[in-house]
């Protein structure tokens, strides 16, 4: 289901509810949610696309198709799809070149 522009969970809100932060801005998920799961269902596209204005928010689902990347402060980028949301993790949905 989703309500003004954001996913609701309909069940499995029992998990823990960890923090991480998304172009700087501190958002929720629940313990064992992929990053593109918390990122969506905290309200953010998951980046825009490089053809036009559009939001995207994955395609596969599945790691294959490698349109889901986000970048870490720390480390490599990785495929929001398939990895999972950790306490205090902090994401952007743009390339390093563009955070300063």
């Amino acid at each position: 289901m989703i309500t003004a522009g954001r996913i609701v969970r309909l069940a499995e809100r029992d998990r823990a509810e960890v923090y991480f932060f998304l172009d700087g801005q501190i958002c929720s998920a629940l313990a064992g949610d992929t990053v593109l799961t918390a990122m969506l269902a905290s309200g953010h596209a998951l980046r825009k696309s490089e053809f036009g204005p559009e939001p995207r928010a994955g395609f596969c689902l599945m790691g294959a198709c490698q349109d889901c990347w986000v970048w870490q402060d720390e480390g490599p980028r990785i495929r929001a799809c398939s990895a999972f949301v950790t306490q205090g993790m902090r994401l952007h949905t743009t390339q390093p070149e563009s955070w300063t």
